[in-house]
């Protein structure tokens, strides 16, 4: 691909399904060869992430959600297809604009913390608001996920459930427009689990981060504005929910 600028590119981009679109991929196919065998992770997919939205993105283990989310969130690119950031076409990115517009516009948060264990929740989040230009303080950050209380506490004296809302806490503090959670509560038991997806719901409704939440959890999609399910490489079906459940009425 080109490092021509995506700046210079001002179409606009809308969804069919209703609302602007902040972040689209069209005709997205993601090949890998193994050996002799060329692997087809994604197959021709069209996606959509809304202003404001709360989306999430169903699939069985295997169907192409997290090579979906690695190429959408600048993480990797697409064999073909291309990618959109609003007026931006990112599938004609260098490596240095891309890297830009994860600093500046995506928070992540995966299924493992990744949490750097000599540093305090605190410091940990401090990684994040040194480099990005209208943070939240570490501080109002853990405060948001409700952690206000372990500022000074090491990885190794919060539980799963507590780190994994320290690695929330750095995604939203730099403010991102787009907040991309895959698996989040991959690694935790349910009750550990919920309190997490209530934290990423808060951060939904109050900083309007548009939000995809990847998971092979079903019960999960009754949280979300659009439900996306994913099926061998490609989407097999899209729903709107007429109404949503909060995460704390979620059962699995």
């Amino acid at each position: 691909m080109s490092g021509s600028n995506p700046d210079t590119d001002t179409s606009q981009t809308s969804s069919e399904h209703g609302g602007k679109a902040v972040l689209e991929g069209r005709g997205l196919t993601r090949t890998y060869r193994m050996g002799e065998v060329d692997v087809h992770a994604l197959r021709g997919v069209d996606f959509s992430l809304l202003e404001g939205e709360f989306l999430v993105l169903v699939g069985a283990s295997g169907s192409g959600k997290s090579t979906l989310m690695n190429i959408l969130g600048g993480l990797d690119r697409p064999t073909e297809g291309t990618v959109r950031f609003r007026d931006k076409d990112l599938s004609r990115a260098n490596d240095r604009q891309l890297t830009e517009f994860r600093r500046l516009h995506v928070g992540f948060v995966f299924q493992f913390y990744n949490l750097m264990p000599s540093l305090t929740a605190r410091e940990n989040v401090a990684l994040v608001t040194e480099i990005a230009r209208d943070p939240l303080s570490p501080a109002e950050a853990l405060d948001m996920v409700g952690l206000g209380h372990r500022l000074d506490h090491f990885p190794s004296q919060l539980s799963g459930g507590e780190q994994q809302r320290v690695a929330v806490a750095r995604a939203i503090a730099k403010r991102p427009e787009i907040l991309l959670c895959d698996e989040p509560t991959g690694a935790l038991d349910y009750r550990s689990g919920v309190v997490v997806l209530e934290v990423i719901e808060r951060v939904n409704a109050e900083l309007g981060t548009s939000t995809a939440v990847i998971t092979h959890n079903a019960p999960i999609s009754e949280m979300a504005n659009r439900v996306v399910l994913l099926h061998d490489g490609q989407v097999d079906e899209i729903r709107v929910n007429e109404s949503r459940t909060p995460a704390s009425d979620i059962r699995w």
